[in-house]
């Protein structure tokens, strides 16, 4: 049972904590709701910072989850600008930077994840950049215009998803782009060598230059400037400004701190939760990019999703089991990315080595498809690019974990629904 006199604290000012807040009270809790965030900035969501807002095709008030005058509307007591460096167990009380402890009776981290750091001479000059919150977005857009106006160079290690949609930006500003890839192809984490060449040959009618197998070693540069960056291959590539996307690290350092359990970062880090986004404390709950959480459609393997949908559906999730209520989180990984005149929206997890078969349906030439990732005859992951309206369908025949007749599912005049039994 809720007492009205509980507080619950959540440690995060992203979507994942703003959308748990919200649940909260559409739930109809009445005690104190109090969100700590260590950016100035209202809780934001990330994907328009590589997509609309970095192109500047969407205004900046466009990336928040809630008006400003929503959280005192709706009583969300708010510290922006403010770091929690410790969680005090025993007293049930979060320490900020300042001192100051705020005690709780229930605790939802949704700390997020930070990019991972190029480790290499240079990146301390002034023209060295990574894309995670609104501020890098703000100066990368200003970047990306005066390489477009300017006939620039922008070099971007990593070819994951942040390293295309940066990209395509680029250069739909005109920048100069070469992406330095260690892997044989974009995105190969995900979607595996067969599908990644489809976006290599996408960038490359863009300009885009790729240069796989290689990582970058040295960022050289003159008077605080970049000038260039160099690979382990011996290749240097002119560039006025670089690009790290090499991915990004749960945030976990206040978790660990506080003794709750973890994944290891080998299979994929962050906090191990329960179904229910429970932590080894149960008091304490985890949501979002930070969440490591058994999933029963694969096998019960923890999956930490580090999208968009994950933090939307996460965030309330974790907040009806703050409030008692009985909560499996089971929803389907999903994804969305736009690049040049190219939506795709991917569903589901099916790492390299997972699967045996990639089926095709439609026409990838024109990049209107689906692409589907199985493993004995069972869909584990599927992609539709600049097909709509499918997403449904795809994640029923996923979470339906039946085999499927690989021809009938090229078979476009196959209904997608008729498959999943």
């Amino acid at each position: 049972m809720v007492d009205a006199d509980q507080t619950f604290v959540i440690v995060g000012g992203g979507l994942a904590g703003a959308k748990a807040a919200e649940t909260l009270r559409a739930e109809g809790f009445t005690g104190r709701v109090i969100l700590i965030g260590d950016e100035r900035d209202h809780p934001y969501e990330r994907p328009p910072l590589s997509k609309g807002y970095l192109l500047g095709k969407e205004p900046r008030d466009s990336v928040f989850v809630h008006e400003p005058a929503w959280y005192a509307q709706a009583d969300v007591e708010l510290h922006l600008g403010q770091f929690a460096v410790a969680v005090e167990r025993s007293q049930k009380a979060v320490r900020l930077g300042d001192g100051t402890l705020v005690r709780y009776d229930k605790l939802l981290l949704a700390t997020g994840a930070e990019p991972r750091r190029l480790d290499i001479p240079g990146t301390g000059l002034a023209g060295v950049h990574h894309l995670r919150r609104l501020a890098h977005a703000e100066r990368l857009r200003g970047v990306l215009a005066s390489l477009g106006r300017d006939n620039g160079h922008l070099v971007i290690a990593g070819a994951g998803w942040i390293g295309l949609e940066a990209a395509a930006a680029a250069r739909e500003y005109g920048a100069e782009v070469t992406v330095v890839e260690p892997q044989a192809a974009p995105l190969y984490g995900v979607l595996g060598p067969e599908v990644g060449q489809i976006f290599t040959d996408l960038h490359a009618e863009h300009g885009v230059r790729f240069h796989f197998g290689a990582r970058l070693t040295e960022i050289v540069g003159q008077d605080g400037m970049v000038l260039a960056a160099r690979t382990d291959d011996g290749e240097e590539h002119p560039a006025h400004d670089v690009l790290a996307a090499i991915g990004a690290a749960p945030r976990t350092a206040l978790a660990e701190s506080a003794g709750l359990d973890l994944v290891d970062a080998a299979r994929g880090g962050g906090i191990a939760v329960d179904a229910s986004l429970r932590t080894s404390d149960p008091d304490i709950y985890a949501a979002g990019d930070v969440a490591a959480a058994r999933h029963p459609l694969f096998g019960g393997d923890r999956l930490r999703v580090e999208h968009w949908a994950n933090a939307l559906n996460g965030g309330p999730a974790a907040a009806r089991a703050m409030l008692g209520r009985e909560v499996s989180y089971e929803r389907v990984p999903y994804f969305f990315s736009d690049q040049y005149d190219v939506g795709l929206e991917y569903s589901g997890w099916a790492p390299p080595g997972s699967y045996d078969q990639v089926v095709l349906r439609g026409d990838a030439a024109k990049r209107e498809f689906i692409a589907f990732w199985l493993a004995d005859g069972r869909v584990l992951a599927g992609m539709n690019v600049n097909v709509w309206d499918v997403t449904g369908p795809v994640q029923k025949l996923i979470a339906a974990r039946t085999r499927v007749d690989a021809d009938a599912l090229a078979d476009p005049s196959v209904p997608l629904d008729s498959l999943a039994g």
